[in-house]
Formats: C-alpha cells, sequence, structure tokens
C-alpha cells in the first residue's frame, strides 16, 4: 500500500510530466497545466471507478447479502450527490 505521502510524489510527477508534454506539444503554459490535471482527474476517476466495479463483484460473489446493501448504499450516496450538486 502506498503512503499518502509517496502518492502525493507520484501525482506531483504526473503532473509535471504531463504539463511538460503539453508544453512541448506547443500549448500555452496556463492551458498546460489545467490539461495535465483535467487528465490526472479523469484517471483518477476511471480508476475508482474500476476499484469500486471490482469491490462490488467480488461482494456479490462471495458475500452476496452484504452485496445488496453495498449497491443499495451506492444509490443512496449518488441520489445525496445528485440533491448536493443541483441545489
Amino acid at each position: 500500500m502506498f503512503s499518502q505521502a509517496n502518492t502525493d510524489l507520484v501525482r506531483q510527477q504526473a503532473l509535471a510530466a504531463l504539463t511538460a508534454a503539453f508544453l512541448a506539444q506547443g500549448h500555452p503554459v496556463e492551458y498546460a497545466k489545467h490539461m495535465a490535471t483535467a487528465a490526472i482527474f479523469q484517471t483518477d476517476l476511471e480508476l475508482r471507478n474500476a476499484q469500486l466495479s471490482r469491490l462490488i463483484a467480488w461482494l456479490k460473489q462471495d458475500y452476496p447479502a452484504v452485496h445488496q446493501e453495498a449497491i443499495l448504499l451506492i444509490e443512496t450516496t449518488r441520489e445525496e450527490f445528485e440533491r448536493r450538486v443541483q441545489g
């Protein structure tokens, strides 16, 4: 398991490398930073989605009763989030 400090270092290095790559492609500095941040954010979202999907599949296979509760919790969380965003 990675520590928070290692994770932060990896993200900082990724941000610097992506920013440099976008700068090398000719993008202005202010855009390159935003583009790199967006790319990292999107990748992080995809990773978390994959982690959650794998966890739910494992629960379904090995712990069906907990799986149903987890699905309800996920749905409730989605609904709460949508209410916060809308209002």
